[in-house]
């Protein structure tokens, strides 16, 4: 008959360390468990665990990360120009030619800045911008709330593809239809000599160019803009609307409380990105009526950037212009972003 040489006493108490032990690691277990379901629902995994989560959708965003990489942010080198005096003939590759063009700091933005031409280019864009912030940018919102009142599917669906076909046309398509319309010889100049009045030619009125310029972007690009809002109304619960209309709201008052709070986040965002836009108001839709009306009217910074650039081969001058513009746009997305936040809204991007 054999006898453990281990004494009970120090079994025992080998026992009760090693359960107390697993008991410890099971708890420490648990609290790692409860830590990472807690930084789950607080959004602060770690980077390891956020890539492993998302690894599936990172590869498939891949490619439009590589494509928006090389052909957005790989020619912001190019800005490395507006501070040289850059000849392109220097070689027949033009990495080379930045290379080993002169280089003069900031002689470019002292003599940009010093330009009246410029300042007109700048006013005349502030102009446009705030005429197409207030005349164009409610209409697809005024457009989108017609629409979903309408009753009849078929009629909603007419109405929506005839306001968005014009955005498929070209500038020179929709440039073509005003001129038959409201040129000189178009059809409202003929109708007001048929009844004994003066003609009348818009398209040549410097003083009307700018109202011009926004009624056209408006027929072409509403459209589009209705296809957002009418996304957003889609995600608004109609028990929403009967809950209002049993409290005895009207349509006006269900708009107003239900429509319009629904609609606020995407005008709010919509409204950041236009503002960062507010430099960029068309260049090819203004370059082609720039010699109709002159410069005076209608030179904005796109077109003073193209024509000093490429009419007049002045690359660096026109590179200096371009990166103030592309500055004083993210000055100003930056700046919209943060009073969407201060509104209670997402904007661009969360806090």
């Amino acid at each position: 008959m054999s006898h453990s040489t281990v004494p009970r006493s120090r079994a025992g108490a080998d026992d009760k360390a090693g359960k107390s032990a697993t008991a410890s690691d099971g708890a420490t277990a648990t609290r790692k468990d409860r830590k990472n379901q807690q930084k789950a629902k607080t959004g602060k995994l770690s980077l390891r665990l956020r890539f492993r989560r998302d690894r599936v959708l990172l590869l498939m965003t891949l490619p439009a990360i590589l494509l928006i990489l090389l052909f957005n942010y790989l020619p912001i080198l190019g800005n490395i120009v507006a501070f040289e005096d850059y000849d392109p003939y220097v070689s027949d590759n033009g990495i080379v030619s930045m290379l080993h063009s002169p280089w003069i700091g900031l002689a470019n933005f002292q003599q940009l800045f010093a330009d009246s031409a410029f300042w007109h280019a700048v006013q005349n864009t502030l102009v446009l911008f705030f005429l197409q912030l207030v005349l164009f940018f409610p209409v697809p919102i005024l457009l989108a709330l017609l629409i979903n009142s309408v009753i009849r599917p078929r009629v909603r669906a007419v109405a929506q593809a005839v306001l968005y076909l014009p955005h498929f046309f070209s500038w020179v398509l929709v440039i073509a239809v005003f001129q038959q319309l409201f040129g000189g010889a178009g059809v409202l100049s003929q109708l007001l000599r048929q009844h004994g009045y003066n003609g009348l030619d818009i398209m040549t009125n410097p003083s009307t160019f700018k109202f011009l310029v926004t009624a056209e972007g408006i027929w072409k690009d509403a459209g589009w803009g209705i296809i957002i809002f009418l996304a957003a109304l889609a995600s608004v619960s109609p028990d929403l609307y009967e809950a209002a209309a049993m409290d005895g709201a009207g349509r006006w008052r269900r708009m107003w409380h239900v429509t319009l709070p629904a609609l606020r986040p995407v005008i709010a965002l919509l409204l950041v990105l236009r503002v960062g836009d507010a430099l960029t108001v068309g260049f090819e839709q203004i370059l082609l009526q720039r010699d109709a009306v002159g410069p005076g009217a209608a030179e904005v910074l796109d077109t003073f950037t193209w024509w000093n650039g490429v009419r007049n081969q002045d690359f660096g001058y026109a590179a200096a212009a371009g990166l103030i513009k592309g500055v004083v746009s993210l000055g100003l997305v930056l700046a919209a972003n943060k009073v969407a936040h201060l509104m209670g809204e997402q904007g661009v991007y969360k806090k």
